[in-house]
């Protein structure tokens, strides 16, 4: 279920995780080449993404859709 980010958080390992609308969270580190998101990386970065929709998985898993149903 795709749901908007509405804010971003370090963890206590000091990586980036977006808070999304529904209130669950999920990490949105730059690791290429498995994850490339380099917008993650600057505060002006993270701003233009806020409101972008993310895939939920908790969401997801709370009304019985498979992973990225």
């Amino acid at each position: 279920m795709l749901q908007p980010i509405i804010a971003f958080h370090l963890d206590e390992e000091s990586h980036w995780v977006a808070d999304l609308a529904c209130g669950h969270t999920q990490h949105v580190r730059h690791n290429p080449p498995w994850s490339n998101r380099p917008w993650v990386l600057s505060e002006e970065g993270r701003q233009a993404m806020l409101g972008q929709q993310l895939p939920c998985k908790l969401c997801d898993e709370a009304v019985g859709l498979p992973f990225g149903g």
